[in-house]
Order: structure tokens, then sequence, then C-alpha cells
């Protein structure tokens, strides 16, 4: 209960405790945002530590002179890209077994193998747009190592997605995270870049479910 309650106020709170690593350690605080960065899309059970916030947040500080801008996203992209290549060779690597496994309590064969129709059709895609989306994003370069998509084309997606994700975000919160307004409402925004990616998600997952049994109908 320690963890969960410091995880979330890490989460909301997530400028004044990047504000008290760079005062405490100062330069260190660059691995700190690559381990975030890297553990958040590079380890499957990870899925909940914060990504478009820690991105807003870090761009904010880099405008107020806190951070070096350059030196931040340079070390924000190098660990997205990381990660979701780790996270991507675990799926690669496990793949084969996961297709062998029955029904249980912990995986359930129809909902995987639907994922696997999805990525042969629409992986590109998926991998950079679930950079935008909390939980998701931590998931689907995995799915996209089990449904053995080509190494070549997810580096490719992986990369763009990386540089539109980081560079777009960040530097929103470098020009707009010092704000007057922005600071006043900053976890809202924080509240806002969690959910409302996610309900995105949820929406369009429901409506894909629709759509197919309704061709099925």
């Amino acid at each position: 209960m320690e963890i969960a309650a410091f995880l979330i106020d890490f989460i909301l709170h997530i400028d004044k405790h990047l504000q008290d690593f760079v005062v405490a350690y100062g330069p260190w605080v660059y691995a700190l945002l690559f381990l975030i960065v890297f553990v958040e899309t590079g380890v499957v059970v990870m899925p909940f530590l914060p990504g478009d916030s820690l991105l807003f947040i870090v761009g904010a500080m880099c405008g107020a002179g806190l951070m070096d801008f350059s030196l931040a996203m340079v070390v924000l992209l190098v660990a997205a890209i990381l990660g979701d290549q780790c996270n991507y060779t675990i799926g690669r690597m496990i793949g084969p077994k996961v297709f062998q496994w029955e029904d249980s309590r912990w995986f359930n064969r129809r909902a995987f193998e639907q994922a696997h129709r999805f990525y042969e059709r629409y992986g590109g895609v998926t991998i950079i747009l679930a950079r935008f989306m909390p939980f998701i994003r931590t998931f689907a370069p995995f799915v996209g190592g089990v449904a053995a998509m080509s190494r070549s084309k997810f580096t490719l997606f992986n990369v763009v997605g990386a540089f539109i994700w980081v560079l777009g975000i960040g530097t929103a919160g470098y020009f707009f995270g010092n704000l007057p307004w922005v600071q006043a409402n900053l976890e809202k925004i924080i509240w806002g870049l969690i959910l409302v990616p996610g309900l995105i998600a949820i929406y369009g997952s429901w409506h894909a479910g629709r759509k197919e049994n309704a061709l099925k109908a």
C-alpha cells in the first residue's frame, strides 16, 4: 500500500519530485529519466509509470532553465527506442511458447489471436499511436514481437513513434509548461494526459469489437 501511495503521489506531483531530485542530485536526473522511460516502455510488467506527463514536465523544467533541453530529449529518445526494442525482443523470444498455451485464468487464446491478426494488418500504425496511450504503449511492442512482426519494420515505426512522442510532448512542455494557467492547473493536465488517451483506447477497442461482432452476425 505504501508503494502504491508513493507511485500515485509521484505521478500526480512529478514536477515537484523531479525538481527536488535536480536540487539534490543535479545531472543524475538524466539517468533517472532514462530509467523511468526505459522501464515503462521496456518491461512488460511496469505499465503504470508516468510517460506523457513526465515528458511534458521535463519540457517545462527545461523551459525554466532547470535542465538542458537538447540533452533531456536525446536521453528520453534513446530510452524510448531501446525500451520498445527490448519489449519487442521479449515478445519474439516467448511468442512461440505463448501460442501453445491453453486457455486459463492468465491467458485467453481468442483475445490473443485477435491481437495477432490486428498486428498483421495494422502493426506499424499501432506502434506509433500506442506511444500516446498509457498502458497500451507498454504492451504494444511486446505483442508486436509475439505476432512475429519483422524487426526491420518494427524498428522503423519504433524510431518514428519515439521521435513524435518525445519531441512532440517535450516541446509542448518547453513552450507552454511554464504559463501561469498551465502551472495553476498542472494536476488536472496530468490527469488528462493519463485518462484521455486511455479512454480513447478503450472506446476504440469497444468499437472494433462491435464491428467485428456485426460482421460475424
